[in-house]
């Protein structure tokens, strides 16, 4: 479909419904993220809390009790989400031909809607540690696979649509992340109970997934794919029954024609072709993910790096950053939720958000692959700050202005180049192909996201 063949988006709805959508993919993950807090207090030992005050060993025991489920939350939680991430938008890749595309989005979303119902129910509930940390795993891993689904599916209905259509959806999964930060510095400010502010967290969640339900049956579903399938059916009716009438006439019109003339224009049997609508020839055409990938394998691969330089040290390396300038003060309390956590979300969410006014440079240059190897630079940039503990490396960059000038660029050149990939991935290849390619674009993504998560690792051992 092009520019001029498209419907006409009257007060941008369309670009809003998809920034909704693009928000309800990672708005449930980032509040779990932010609600580590509250997780890990779910996860006390209430008899090693209650023994407190009269052994004098008790500080030793409660370590050894967070070393199997408190200290252990984070890696647990971060591989029970990236792992399902992972298979699930693979899985999508292939399967997504197979299923409807309205059970695929309104779907995933209602199972969604169904874990976090849950989730903030069980805030209210005493639980045991253990049967509280299976269950909230069991709940990551439904999150985040019923997520790859319903993201994969999103990127594909966007690559059918113009390139304007994929900008909204990477804007508001910025925009999940900068509201997520902006949470979890409402509730420090507020000096309100874990258990209040989690249970608020999970219900604003509700409501954003709620909400993003109504907009995908109320408004996208309604207005291009009834525009899609109208387009169809005219292009069948047109093909299939309109030019063979035409060439019927045309037929008859030659051999009266030629009639008078003695002669008779007739069609060899070899010159007779039946005539097949385009969008039945697509329909039947096999459509290969290898093939594919073969033309969209840079964007793919792009989109992949980008991720793994971000995930590798974000958050488990820029979070460790000790203020060198407060001594004590408010700044030290806000330091890692400003400078790191809102700081990387906003500047992400912009770069995210310029790509719906400038897409320099273009998808065929070498200059966007280039840009994207470069950001390689920000991993020792960050492992020379001052993460603490250290074993091995200097501390040449000690000044919070240093670590706030590399977040702002990273941050920045992650949204905006994560954002190209996506958008011009689907416009390298034929339209009825488009949704596959979203689909392995989205693939490559959460690639790089588990890559990212594995490489956390080597880099803070390095440090």
């Amino acid at each position: 479909m092009t520019a001029i063949n498209a419907p006409q988006d009257k007060y941008n709805a369309v670009w809003i419904i998809f920034f909704i959508l693009g928000l309800g993919t990672l708005l449930p993950w980032n509040f779990f993220m932010t609600a580590t807090m509250y997780f890990t207090s779910r996860l006390k030992d209430p008899a090693i809390e209650g023994s407190a005050n009269l052994t004098a060993n008790a500080t030793v025991v409660e370590a050894d009790t967070r070393n199997v489920l408190e200290s252990k939350f984070n890696n647990v939680m971060t591989l029970c989400a990236m792992v399902p991430l992972l298979i699930f938008t693979c899985l999508n890749s292939f399967i997504h031909q197979r299923i409807p595309q309205n059970c695929r989005i309104a779907g995933s979303l209602s199972v969604i809607l169904l874990v976090f119902l849950l989730t903030a129910v069980l805030v209210k509930v005493d639980m045991s540690p253990l049967p509280f940390f299976c269950l909230t795993m069991i709940k990551i891993i439904c999150i985040n696979s019923f997520g790859a689904v319903l993201q994969g599916s999103l990127f594909g209905l966007a690559g059918m649509l113009p390139a304007s259509y994929t900008a909204p959806i990477m804007s508001g999964q910025g925009l999940a992340g900068t509201f997520a930060a902006f949470s979890m510095i409402c509730a420090l400010a507020s000096g309100s109970a874990l258990q209040d502010s989690a249970f608020g967290y999970f219900i604003t969640a509700c409501v954003v997934v709620f909400l993003a339900i109504l907009s995908y049956f109320g408004s996208l579903g309604l207005y291009y794919n009834t525009y899609f399938a109208c387009l169809s059916l005219l292009f069948d009716l047109i093909l299939s029954a309109f030019l063979p009438s035409c060439a019927f006439l045309l037929h008859i019109y030659l051999c009266k024609a030629n009639s008078k003339r003695g002669c008779c224009v007739t069609d060899s049997p070899a010159q007779k072709r039946q005539v097949v609508s385009l969008t039945e020839e697509e329909t039947r055409s096999n459509i290969s993910v290898f093939a594919i990938f073969k033309r969209i394998w840079v964007m793919a691969l792009s989109v992949c790096f980008v991720f793994t330089i971000t995930i590798g040290t974000f958050p488990a390396v820029t979070v460790d950053v000790r203020s060198t300038v407060a001594d004590g003060g408010a700044w030290d309390k806000y330091f890692i939720p400003v400078s790191c956590f809102l700081l990387f979300n906003v500047m992400d969410w912009a770069g995210r958000s310029l790509t719906a006014v400038c897409m320099w440079p273009g998808k065929d240059s070498i200059i966007l692959p280039v840009m994207v190897g470069l950001r390689v630079v920000f991993v020792p940039l960050f492992m020379l700050c001052n993460v603490q503990p250290r074993n091995y490396l200097p501390v040449p960059f000690a000044h919070d202005a240093w670590y706030i000038l590399f977040m702002i660029f990273f941050s920045f050149s992650n949204g905006y180049l994560a954002s190209l990939c996506m958008c011009f991935g689907p416009k390298k290849v034929a339209q009825h192909e488009a949704e596959t390619a979203g689909a392995i674009m989205a693939f490559f993504l959460s690639l790089g996201l588990a890559l990212g998560a594995a490489l956390s690792f080597v880099f803070r051992i390095i440090i």
